[in-house]
């Protein structure tokens, strides 16, 4: 199965080409998948009972959010890791310094060398829309496509990215 992007044109709003319209690429958004299909699909794979999937479901999630919120960066076996992080405002003298400079939470996903390699290799389809709204190209590939710019191989420390929340992190849980 192909991942699905959408390039859809429009105005460009700030800089060299601000008022000029271009094609801006995201990525095309699938329904969620419900926990009890996740489970059901992982009992199957394993041959392990839906009950206890389940239930080491369970307590893995207990455990990561605990860890994750005591500051630990934890794995997620076979994913990744994960942390907590913020974004904040700074301030120039240090009495001013306050809980209140935290303008939101959010968790920091980095992905394993497995799950990286496994999106290197999947396939792209992107549809063009123009804008108004029709459809004006498809664009099918199945090269690796382009690595992330990230050089130490540890992943995106950004949360950003589609798909993610407002706050910018993904939600795991």
């Amino acid at each position: 199965m192909a991942i699905r992007l959408k390039a859809t044109e429009r105005m460009l709003k700030v800089g060299p080409n601000a008022g000029k319209y271009a094609y801006i690429l995201s990525a095309e958004l699938y329904s969620a998948l419900a926990e009890s299909k996740v489970i059901e699909e992982a009992a199957m794979r394993s041959g392990i009972s839906k009950g206890a999937i389940q239930a080491a479901w369970a307590a893995c999630g207990d455990v990561i959010v605990a860890w994750a919120t005591e500051g630990h960066s934890v794995p997620v076996p076979g994913l990744g890791t994960m942390r907590f992080g913020v974004n904040a405002q700074s301030v120039l003298d240090v009495n001013m310094v306050a809980s209140s400079l935290i303008t939101s939470r959010k968790i920091v996903f980095t992905p394993s060398v497995d799950v990286k390699a496994a999106l290197k290799a999947s396939q792209v389809t992107i549809t063009c829309y123009d804008r108004n709204g029709k459809e004006v190209k498809r664009v099918n590939s199945s090269d690796p496509g382009t690595e992330s710019p990230d050089e130490s191989g540890s992943g995106s420390e950004s949360g950003g990215g589609s798909g993610g929340n407002e706050d910018g992190g993904g939600s795991l849980i």
